[in-house]
């Protein structure tokens, strides 16, 4: 993933790439084949590749992938009007709430809780309120005035959300408040993802629509490897990692910056509304991408003496930080305690 300032031209970029699902198909010629799609999921790049012995039912599945992704995306994309969270954003409430919202929503809100607040899906208006500082013409380089950054972190409370999930209601307490899942969303959509291509009779495979999953070794017994990026320059790995029945999840204030000098970026500190560092990444393994996704996002932000227990209660098993010197430092969840 390239680093680049979330500019106008940046967030025009992002929404045409949430609409077009290009679609990419490419075979081996061998008999056990990989088939590799690749496209965008909620404005990234994503990608599958599955190993399989009939093209057909390879390319009837990877279409059937489409279809639930797109699915999803009319659920979380922030980008679509009209999606279930840009509605529930504009109106303050949601009624019949899909069950993919709602199992999501659960989920961020119990990560909150854990993370003690350090998660907090509430966080859009602090999203808002940097981008549209930064996306002005000649914006303060400062970054927002401190009184414009204390009105958006009062609206940042992640337990002024009702979560009725027997009624399939979700509701916001306050005016102005606003819901973000781009910490965990990604790694949601790619669990389904794959337990859809494994319905389809597919069992080694790589989802990757945000966070890469992995089912299964290839075809040969080896794992899949997911190379962890230097935060520096993130077209370089630092190390990489056999993953086999696993998903890796990254996150890193350099994954988008608001300034040309990477002083700002697109992870918020919970605390007093400023963002976290552009030059340090954290990637947690986890079973599935639902448990990694997000966790990763809290990792980077939580007091280094809550690391190994807020990993342990969120579910992870292993989260590795990387600095642009390539220096690695490794938390493991406590054993036998792991959600």
């Amino acid at each position: 993933m390239k680093t680049t300032p979330l500019t106008r031209r940046r967030f025009i970029t992002l929404t045409a790439a949430a609409v077009g699902l290009p679609l990419a198909l490419h075979y081996t010629g061998a008999a056990t084949q990989l088939a590799r799609w690749e496209g965008t999921a909620l404005g990234a790049p994503a990608s599958i590749q599955l190993y399989h012995q009939d093209a057909r039912r390879a390319q009837g599945a990877i279409n059937a992938a489409l279809i639930e992704l797109k699915r999803l995306e009319n659920i979380f994309s922030l980008y679509q009007p009209n999606s279930a969270l840009s509605t529930l954003n504009r109106q303050g409430f949601l009624l019949e709430a899909p069950h993919d919202l709602l199992v999501m929503m659960k989920r961020a809100l119990s990560l909150a809780q854990i993370s003690d607040g350090v998660y907090d899906p509430t966080v859009q208006p602090l999203w808002q309120l940097y981008f549209k500082h930064f996306s002005a013409q000649h914006p303060d380089p400062a970054g927002p005035a401190d009184h414009a950054r204390a009105q958006a972190l009062a609206l940042v409370n992640w337990r002024e959300v009702e979560l009725n999930t027997a009624n399939h209601r979700i509701t916001m307490a306050r005016p102005g408040m606003g819901l973000t899942l781009n910490a965990g969303a990604q790694g949601y959509i790619t669990d389904r993802i794959a337990d859809l291509l494994r319905a389809h009779g597919f069992d080694r495979l790589l989802v990757d629509m945000g966070e890469p999953r992995a089912l299964s070794t290839k075809p040969d017994g080896s794992a899949w490897r997911i190379a962890i990026a230097n935060p520096a320059n993130t077209e370089q790995a630092i190390t990489t990692l056999d993953v086999v029945d696993e998903c890796v999840a990254t996150s890193g204030g350099y994954g988008t910056l608001f300034d040309d000098g990477g002083r700002f970026t697109h992870l918020f500190n919970t605390r007093n509304g400023l963002t976290a560092p552009a030059l340090l990444g954290v990637s947690v393994i986890a079973d599935t991408g639902i448990a990694a996704d997000g966790l990763s996002a809290t990792m980077l932000l939580v007091p280094e003496h809550q690391r190994q227990a807020v990993l342990t209660a969120g579910g992870g098993r292993r989260a590795i930080f990387v600095t642009p010197e390539g220096i690695m430092a490794t938390v493991e969840a406590t054993p036998n305690l792991t959600a």
